[in-house]
């Protein structure tokens, strides 16, 4: 049993040796054939074999020695022997030459063309590497992406797309282009991937999200200069409470709207360079979008403008979305095809369905900023979860609620919000006019104060800050302690390939 397992682990070495060994192989015998031959014969043409064979199986060099030896062996023996007439041995020799220059230009292609491949898998394998395995849907959206690298022998793109979820039931959809290809555009997309994800936790606005992201751009550009980076960006944020979609864009291509009577329409965004450029602000707009609306957003791979009107490509992604009452992954596979087949770039197409909140989901409380607004919080509060079946919450909702309303109340002006939204988990939010956020800190051992935050930050599953026009919000998500039997909630996975 152990030999055959020794016999099975050698073989293919052994297989590979002989292979390598072939080209030598048959110029010795071709060789040992001439001298045996009779005068006149045209054995020697087999010599033209062994160059080629040298370069399918070894590289330029190998194949050059080989080369150089089929001419040496061939002139020595036919020059000496003089098989035919001194032209015809001349015109041999001559083709011997020829074949095998000629097969070390194919060893050559073909290490470029390794060489390629791997820098090309390595390229596709990082970029990958860095998108998301998945874009699961919630409670806000539910979406659907298709992503297809270029068959160029330019190598992969930077195009990306992401599905980030926010505080407030809202959820960002993101879609980016680094312009060039391989393992540096790669690279360079994964960075601000991690960027665009690390600035929405922070809960900023669109237009404001784009100004650090170009910051941050022009300081990539910076550290390596003999790179001009380039990147085109789309940031989406959809609010299902106030069914409203708020975009910005840095060179991108607007998104489509697809609404559920069918209507479409490409909306015109404020135009802004690419990131990196600097120097110019952004602005927002901000959309009215139904439940049920389809966003579609995409790269220009999907229109390749070079070779085609922006009209007829926009026209055609129109007609691929419609009807919008299909299943998404269906709309999505026809958005798909409407990129060229031998398109030169990176084809990303982002669509996620909206869903609102049910208005029966959402409450919200105003109160003074005087000492009495605490205990009326709580109490507002804690019917409501009533109202809703989840009793269980209760107890650490109305320690959250206390604590956030008492410190509006202390330290911030102007009346307090209290806003109870239940999704797929239970928000709360207070908010006021001051812009101070508070930080938790870890109370010692006989400190007399500094402890809410710290119980807050135990009891939910996440908080956090954002800020307003108007002052801030501070926000709290439970998980759902027993899911309740909504028939108006559904399940809203979505789908991602």
């Amino acid at each position: 049993m152990g030999t055959s397992s020794t016999a099975r682990r050698a073989g293919p070495g052994a297989t590979a040796i002989g292979v390598r060994l072939l080209p030598f192989v048959v110029l010795a015998v071709v060789g040992a054939l001439l001298v045996v031959a009779a005068p006149g014969d045209h054995y020697g043409l087999l010599l033209s074999v062994v160059p080629f064979l040298a370069a399918a199986v070894h590289g330029a060099y190998v194949t050059a020695l080989l080369g150089a030896a089929v001419v040496a062996v061939y002139g020595s023996l036919g020059l000496a022997r003089q098989d035919d007439d001194i032209d015809v041995t001349l015109i041999k020799l001559a083709f011997l030459t020829v074949a095998s220059a000629t097969a070390v230009l194919f060893s050559q292609a073909r290490a470029r063309e390794r060489t390629l491949n791997k820098a090309q898998d390595v390229a596709l394998g990082l970029q990958r590497g860095l998108m998301p395995a998945s874009l699961p849907g919630n409670h806000a959206v539910e979406v659907c992406h298709r992503y297809v690298p270029t068959d160029s022998e330019a190598g992969v793109g930077g195009d990306w797309c992401d599905v980030i979820r926010l505080s407030g039931a809202r959820v960002a959809l993101v879609v980016g282009d680094v312009v060039g290809h391989g393992v540096h555009a790669a690279a360079t997309m994964g960075r601000l991937r991690t960027a665009v994800r690390t600035l929405a936790d922070l809960d900023l606005p669109p237009d404001e999200l784009l100004s650090r992201m170009d910051d941050l751009a022009a300081q990539l550009a910076d550290e390596d200069e003999t790179r001009d980076l380039g990147a085109t960006l789309l940031y989406a944020v959809y609010d299902p409470v106030a069914c409203s979609c708020t975009l910005a864009g840095a060179g991108h291509l607007p998104p489509a709207v697809l609404g559920p009577d069918g209507g479409l329409d490409f909306p015109q965004l404020p135009e802004h360079p690419p990131l990196g450029v600097g120097g110019t602000p952004f602005a927002a707009t901000t959309l009215d979008v139904a439940d049920g609306t389809v966003l579609a957003l995409f790269t220009d791979g999907l229109l390749d403008l070079r070779h085609r009107a922006p009209e007829a490509a926009f026209a055609d992604i129109a007609a691929a979305l419609r009807p919008a009452g299909r299943p998404l992954a269906e709309i999505c596979d026809s958005v798909y095809r409407v990129a060229p087949a031998d398109g030169d770039d990176d084809v990303t197409v982002l669509l996620a369905r909206t869903h609102a909140v049910d208005a029966g989901h959402v409450a919200a409380w105003e109160f003074p900023a005087d000492a009495r607004s605490p205990a009326a919080a709580r109490a507002a509060g804690s019917r409501q979860l009533a109202e809703w079946g989840l009793e269980e919450a209760s107890f650490a909702t109305e320690l959250m609620v206390t604590e956030l309303v008492t410190n509006a109340v202390r330290y911030a002006t102007g009346p307090v919000v209290l806003r109870l939204v239940m999704t797929d988990a239970l928000i709360c939010e207070v908010s006021d006019t001051s812009s101070t956020a508070p930080h938790m800190r870890l109370p010692r051992l006989l400190d007399e104060g500094g402890r809410g935050l710290y119980i807050v930050g135990s009891l939910a599953h996440h908080w956090g800050t954002r800020y307003t026009a108007t002052g801030k919000t501070i926000w709290v998500e439970q998980s759902l302690p027993t899911p309740p039997d909504r028939d108006d909630a559904p399940d809203r996975g979505g789908a991602a390939a």
